[in-house]
């Protein structure tokens, strides 16, 4: 007599569905990865093409700027300039993270805090920081410490603006189980707001990125002449245009792989929300 399998051996319709979908995301993922590889080389091409017949005071090209790169990559330039620019962009980004993460979750779940220091944060998003810099320098001089605050102001109010919708979207109704099952404060934000608003923080710590690479490229025109920003100007006031490019392109590789970095801890640590979005 033959024996059916056990329930717990056959795969369940969800299993299925999910093991489905996942591959459909990967498939997603590898082809967008194409795409994204063909488009790059396109633009390389047409860039050698229309840009080696500009007169080199005025643009570069590709290949100029692969040998400019490599010339100061081999003297050390380059990598020093790009330790002196790395250290204070995560010395600042990551005081962002601490103190923007943390005021977002609590004036999106307090009221009060919301009236007190809302207003601040929304004033401190829309004013032109770029302008208080000369202020930041006469604070706290032209080294390393101005860097760090001007990186840090910069980006920290993306990550509590965006932290801050995130509490205010999460469902009512699920603030309103954890209370009727005498869950604390403590418990609530725990379990329920803070995973729930994942997704908003991770695109804070996006938009966080751009304007701290931002930050960190202007406070190096803005005080002491070094690091990548050093390397710009330098090679501006040379009428260098093929070394100028070198510096450009990291920072923006640069950017690039620090947004797709945050991409991948979303998935980490809320991998729910990319099957909820399909992408």
């Amino acid at each position: 007599m033959a024996t059916n399998p056990s329930k717990s051996e056959a795969p369940s319709v969800g299993e299925e569905l999910g093991e489905t979908e996942g591959r459909t995301l990967s498939l997603r993922s590898i082809r967008s990865g194409y795409i994204t590889i063909i488009s790059t080389v396109i633009i390389l091409a047409l860039w050698e093409l229309f840009g080696s017949q500009i007169d080199p005071l005025f643009a570069s090209y590709p290949t100029a700027v692969a040998k400019a790169g490599w010339k100061i990559l081999a003297n050390g330039t380059l990598v020093d300039a790009f330790i002196a620019s790395i250290q204070p962009f995560i010395l600042g980004f990551a005081l962002a993270i601490v103190v923007g993460i943390p005021i977002g979750l609590l004036i999106g779940r307090y009221r009060i805090l919301e009236a007190a220091f809302g207003v601040y944060v929304t004033a401190g998003y829309a004013t032109p920081l770029v302008a208080l810099v000369p202020l930041f320098v006469l604070w706290f001089g032209l080294g390393f410490k101005v860097k760090v605050v001007i990186i840090f102001v910069l980006s920290v109010f993306p990550i509590i603006i965006n932290t801050w919708a995130g509490v205010q979207s999460v469902s009512r109704t699920l603030i309103e189980v954890g209370t009727a099952f005498v869950a604390s404060q403590y418990q609530i934000m725990r379990k329920i707001v803070i995973p729930a608003t994942i997704p908003h923080m991770m695109t804070g710590l996006r938009l966080g990125v751009g304007r701290a690479v931002i930050g960190m490229v202007i406070a190096e025109f803005f005080t002491a002449v070094g690091g990548l920003g050093g390397i710009i100007t330098n090679a501006g006031n040379r009428f260098d245009t093929a070394t100028m490019f070198v510096p450009i392109i990291i920072i923006m590789v640069l950017g690039v792989g620090l947004t797709a970095l945050v991409g991948v801890l979303e998935r980490k640590a809320a991998p729910w929300h990319r099957s909820v979005t399909g992408r």
